[in-house]
């Protein structure tokens, strides 16, 4: 199956203040879970789903230890310059970024660098290309009204088109919630510019899915499986624990660099 018109971005260039002082020296997407980096789960799945163009961005202060990450694994590594939270571009200004830097006019497969999943990314590009000319979003069923608090809720019609975005709503409508991994279609990849354009938060990449569904068809791909996602100490030692168990070591009962 010809994959060659989708590219793929890894967002990896926020700062992960919540797991100081882990972060301040190493940035979170290759902190190691089960062993070896966390980016390097994310990249097995881009492969796996056969797509050969990748690109992952990153801040200034972190750009020189992913480029010593990439060293042979074929991945355009971007540095946006920035050096600080404060400064910071947002994941979506991220992409706008690399869009321009590395001229990527594509179908765009954009994932956070700390996603986690279990599912295979081929079946989700395949869901995808079904809806022909669709952009989709991966979404987790949290199966609890009051887990979907924590994260962007989407409702669905029966077609499973996005009909509704909520970003932590205090009265979920539904408990599907959204995981940063986001497949665009060429034509709505190339909408992110006027979205920034339009004062739109460049931060929090779902926030141009809630934009985007309300102007064009985006699909909810439903996930089973495992999924982590990784902002805080908790979160980091169970996927570390989950990712572990797969490869045959044994759990620990605190996070070690090791």
């Amino acid at each position: 199956m010809g994959r060659g018109d989708l590219k793929a971005l890894i967002l990896a260039a926020g700062y992960a203040t919540r797991l100081r002082p882990l972060t301040d020296s190493v940035p979170k997407q290759l902190l190691p879970v089960g062993g070896r980096p966390m980016v390097d789960w994310i990249l097995d799945k881009i492969r796996e789903a056969g797509i050969d163009d990748v690109h992952l961005v990153t801040n200034g202060r972190f750009a020189p230890l992913f480029e010593q990450w990439a060293e042979g694994k074929d991945v355009h590594v971007h540095d946006d310059g920035t050096i600080s939270n404060d400064d910071r571009l947002g994941a979506i200004g991220d992409i706008r970024f690399v869009q321009e830097q590395a001229d990527i006019d594509d179908d765009l497969l954009v994932i956070a660098g700390d996603n986690l999943f279990d599912y295979a990314l081929s079946d989700y590009v395949d869901f995808w290309r079904s809806k022909d000319g669709a952009s989709a979003l991966a979404v987790h069923d949290v199966g609890d009204l009051g887990l979907a608090r924590k994260y962007g809720i989407v409702t669905v019609d029966e077609d499973d088109r996005i009909i509704g975005f909520v970003e932590k709503p205090e009265d979920p409508a539904s408990t599907l919630a959204a995981t940063a991994t986001y497949l665009y279609a060429r034509a709505h990849a190339r909408l992110v510019p006027a979205y920034l354009d339009e004062g739109n938060p460049p931060d929090q990449p779902g926030n141009y899915v809630a934009w985007l569904h309300k102007r064009e068809p985006v699909y909810a791909y439903r996930f089973a499986g495992g999924w982590y996602d990784i902002g805080d100490p908790d979160q980091l030692l169970a996927a570390d624990n989950r990712m572990r168990k797969r490869a045959g070591l044994p759990a620990r009962d605190t996070y070690l660099l090791d």
